[in-house]
């Protein structure tokens, strides 16, 4: 994660408690468009891969929180999922996923949300998930913890990885690769409790955070996906990495967060799975 240096830097330059306002304030804007619209979308369309959609609200969620943003932090940088990068002379940028569940808004099921993180040299520093169907806003700073709505948030700990919940999701490229999760999938199901797939990563991180699930595992993320949520993980003491090895790192868009007591075990377990040949699922 961020480098004490590098925090010392900021915290000269920026009021990070204001600006972690300012992600809760945008992740809200961002519910309250979602839920006046849940159920009510005038168009879906893909953006060329299988199961990749985007809708009017994604793109009506996004210019309204970019609007917001570049009102109250002028010379932030912003990267959101619809719209690209606004680069600004600023090491910091703001990453924006409007809509963090697509596929399940489109259907009508109640699992999405918005989630804003603020990222310095690439690295999380503060960053707000709101989800509305549950009335849940999950907000982290660095070194401040992380909460949901007025609740600070500590990860499980579970006595093992066989009495643990567990949560994934699957790539848009696992309809082309064989490095697509499911043995892991499959694996893990039978070495725990459970594994769940809500479909919307920031939302499995704030689980995690919260100690919802034990302990989350997924490849194929884009920035927006995570820089929100790893930080709320980090900050309620939980353990953010890559998998099957190495730091974490935002660009990879591979992560592992889990409880700590968890890591050594589940990156032990995913080494030894091997992909499911693809007459098993085609």
């Amino acid at each position: 994660m961020l480098e004490v240096k590098d925090l010392n830097q900021i915290k000269r330059e920026v009021d990070l408690l204001k600006l972690t306002e300012i992600a809760k304030e945008s992740a809200l804007i961002g519910n309250e468009i979602l839920i006046k619209n849940y159920n009510k979308i005038q168009l879906i369309s893909s953006k060329g891969r299988k199961g990749d959609l985007v809708t009017n609200v994604d793109l009506e969620v996004e210019d309204k929180i970019k609007e917001y943003l570049e009102t109250k932090t002028p010379g932030i940088s912003i990267h959101a999922e619809e719209s690209g990068k606004l680069s600004k002379s600023s090491e910091l940028t703001w990453c924006i996923d409007p809509l963090d569940g697509t596929t399940n808004y489109s259907h009508g099921y109640p699992f999405f949300g918005t989630s804003i993180g603020l990222i310095y040299k690439n690295k999380p520093i503060l960053g707000a998930v709101s989800i509305p169907y549950l009335k849940e806003l999950y907000f982290a700073c660095i070194g401040e913890g992380s909460y949901c709505n007025n609740r600070k948030l500590k990860v499980s700990n579970p006595s093992s990885l066989a009495d643990s919940l567990l949560v994934t999701g699957f790539s848009y490229d696992r309809f082309e690769t064989e490095n697509n999760n499911y043995a892991e999938f499959c694996y893990l199901t039978h070495k725990t409790r459970g594994v769940r797939r809500g479909g919307a990563a920031a939302i499995d991180l704030a689980f995690v955070a919260s100690g919802k699930v034990d302990g989350y595992w997924e490849r194929g993320l884009e920035i927006w996906d995570l820089a929100a949520g790893a930080i709320i993980v980090k900050e309620a003491g939980g353990v953010v990495s890559d998998y099957p090895k190495g730091e974490f790192n935002l660009s990879s868009g591979r992560i592992l967060a889990c409880s700590p007591k968890l890591e050594k075990e589940i990156k032990l377990e995913l080494k030894k799975v091997n992909p499911l040949d693809k007459k098993h699922y085609t």
